[in-house]
């Protein structure tokens, strides 16, 4: 994953953010229904970073990195996987993980408004209708009694929305940061931290800590999945993208984490999918979709022509 801008590379790497990661709300689900949420992430990232840690050095990676780059990795891995994945996974205890997956959708708009704010990046006006669908999505979808009425449900909502802003300003964060130039490497100093930071949290809040052995078999197989697909290769994924692409590319994820989400989750946990809902996630991926696109608004464009050519011709 060191090659830059290896065609093959990032359509593998795009599949793995589209398919693997619509996956984890489930696995996480699944595991939350047993698990202390913070234990689970915990066990989860450190595992993973050590034996990201062991595959590097077996492939003959030199660990070594500058005192900057690791601190940087402890800033990315708070912003994506303490916080930004740690507190969706508590969350998921009062929401359902295709709901879940439909909020973080909204994370190019969060990403357009933040590149705005913090990089002066102007907004297009394609980018504006799709800001306008977007807010129109998220409030069709969060303002449903079904969703609402479950107990502790609002805060669940509330957090989910935190880190979403963790995870958006940790896409920019990470397009500019000084980083482990290898991205496996990267990836394992994140994990790893991060998986300390859940830890110590974990402790914090006094969870109780089981072995593995004691858990329910559903619960070892999301485990081993969550580890191996999707932290070692998504996530690994996930960094080299932020490095060869722009993050509102990246951000194109949203637009298949949540139809994944929501399929599965009605499928091996039925999660109930409203009417409400599926009008929801078409207004939002489609106020995505008007985010990314490149192609301008015909109708401005030609008022915009139309008044410019006026102006010189009076």
């Amino acid at each position: 994953m060191s090659s830059p801008k290896n065609p093959l590379f990032i359509i593998l790497a795009f599949f793995s953010i589209y398919v693997i990661w619509g996956s984890t709300y489930v696995l996480n689900k699944i595991a939350v229904t047993e698990l202390p949420p913070f234990m689970l992430a915990s066990i989860r990232f450190v595992t993973a970073g050590l034996l990201i840690f062991g595959i590097s050095l077996a492939m003959g990676k030199r660990l070594r990195i500058t005192r900057a780059q690791f601190w940087n990795t402890v800033i990315a891995g708070f912003l994506f996987l303490a916080f930004g994945n740690g507190v969706v996974v508590w969350a998921l205890r009062f929401v359902d993980s295709g709901f879940a997956a439909l909020v973080i959708s909204a994370q190019p708009l969060v990403v357009l408004v933040f590149m705005r704010i913090f990089e002066g990046k102007k907004i297009l006006p394609m980018s504006m209708v799709g800001v306008a669908l977007g807010l129109i999505g998220i409030y069709l979808l969060v303002s449903q009694k079904e969703i609402t009425s479950q107990e502790n449900s609002i805060l669940g909502i509330l957090m989910i929305f935190a880190c979403l802003l963790s995870w958006s300003y940790g896409s920019l964060f990470v397009g500019q940061a000084n980083l482990p130039t290898n991205h496996f490497v990267n990836t394992g100093y994140q994990m790893f931290t991060a998986g300390i930071i859940l830890g110590v949290s974990s402790f914090l809040f006094d969870e109780p800590w089981s072995s593995p052995t004691g858990w329910s078999t559903p619960v070892q197989y999301s485990m081993i999945l969550l580890i191996i697909f999707g932290s070692i290769v998504a996530f690994t994924a996930f960094n080299y993208l932020l490095k060869v692409v722009s993050p509102e590319k990246v951000a194109t994820s949203t637009y298949v984490n949540p139809v994944i989400a929501m399929l599965l989750g009605w499928y091996f946990l039925d999660e109930q999918i409203t009417t409400q809902s599926a009008i929801a996630a078409a207004v939002l991926l489609t106020g995505v979709y008007f985010i990314n696109t490149k192609k301008k608004l015909v109708v401005l464009s030609r008022f915009t022509s139309k008044a410019s050519h006026y102006l010189k011709n009076n």
